[in-house]
């Protein structure tokens, strides 16, 4: 098998992972909360077409091609990449390193709808998780507000504690005796 063969055959594969991505992001509830997060072997850089989305904080200067293809993709599902917008210490940025123990690169991303964007409040590797791998843990750290409905809340603590008749002036009188 030769060299342009094999480059096919993983174009091929990588398209084909990106449109199943695509078929189940576009199924997903927009009003749901919705992570992305894994592994896309894609080095993300700091280049100012890139900054909306990546931020200022990658470890890499430049993207590679994973890293072009992984942009497109957030950028047509209004996605945004969390774990290149902290300002960390590099141990806290890389989250896999080579065997020689001396290449160390931010290929894992954690990815959110721009909607959600700030219910995250910090996304770092954690060199001390041992996961029998030879990448790191990543932890993120979240916040959700909650939001009720005023008309439905009111309507739950008059039922709840019969407000109703208080407002009665002969319950109020038992009330008060």
């Amino acid at each position: 098998m030769c060299v342009h063969q094999v480059i096919r055959e993983v174009i091929i594969k990588k398209n084909s992972f990106y449109e199943g991505l695509e078929q189940v992001v576009d199924h997903l509830h927009k009003y749901h909360t919705n992570f992305l997060l894994g592994d896309f072997n894609e080095k993300l850089g700091t280049e100012d077409v890139f900054k909306l989305r990546v931020g200022n904080e990658s470890l890499h200067q430049d993207s590679n091609d994973n890293g072009i293809i992984i942009v497109n993709f957030a950028t047509s599902n209004n996605l945004i990449f969390k774990s290149t917008i902290f300002p960390h210490r590099k141990i806290h940025k890389y989250t896999w390193t080579s065997t020689d123990g001396k290449t160390h690169n931010q290929i894992d991303h954690t990815l959110i709808d721009k909607r959600w964007n700030s219910s995250i409040l910090d996304v770092r590797s954690s060199r001390g998780a041992d996961c029998d791998t030879d990448h790191y843990l990543m932890v993120a750290k979240l916040s959700e507000r909650l939001a009720v409905n005023k008309q439905a809340a009111q309507n739950f603590d008059m039922d709840r504690f019969n407000l109703r008749n208080l407002r009665e002036l002969e319950v109020r009188k038992k009330v008060s005796d």
